[in-house]
């Protein structure tokens, strides 16, 4: 005579004291969780908030962050900066494509400002270009 499968309270079938799927959905849910807060983590010593960018565009702001604080100029060719026309003191650094950093030059060094989209970036500016 077989066995029966119990429902458990999740609604899956098994003969199980506890539903396994649910066991292991749990356990995978866990870990996701885990790395969410590993990653939440390295937010706090950024010098400027990078949290609402993408995983890859805050990798290469943290590259060139490094960069700038190890002392490697603006212009550098892994940093690419440019200073911007209309305010010689205001740096602008692509990040990717579509991500720019915003930094001031100072006679102490370069300030990181803010990393913003290039969209954002061209509402921002675009008036000051002649």
């Amino acid at each position: 005579m077989g066995r029966r499968k119990k429902e458990f309270p999740c609604g899956h079938k098994g003969f199980g004291s506890f539903c396994h799927r649910c066991a292991q959905e749990e356990k995978e849910r866990q870990k996701r969780a885990q790395k969410r807060a590993a990653w939440e983590a390295t937010f706090e010593h950024d010098p400027i908030e990078l949290r609402h960018l993408p995983r890859d565009v805050v990798i290469r702001a943290r590259e060139i962050l490094a960069l700038l604080a190890d002392g490697v100029t603006w212009n550098a060719p892994r940093i690419k900066g440019k200073l911007m026309q209309f305010d010689n003191t205001l740096i602008s650094i692509p990040v990717t494509y579509r991500y720019r950093m915003l930094a001031r030059k100072t006679d102490s060094g370069v300030i990181p400002l803010e990393v913003i989209s290039h969209e954002e970036y061209n509402k921002r500016y675009r008036h000051f270009k002649q």
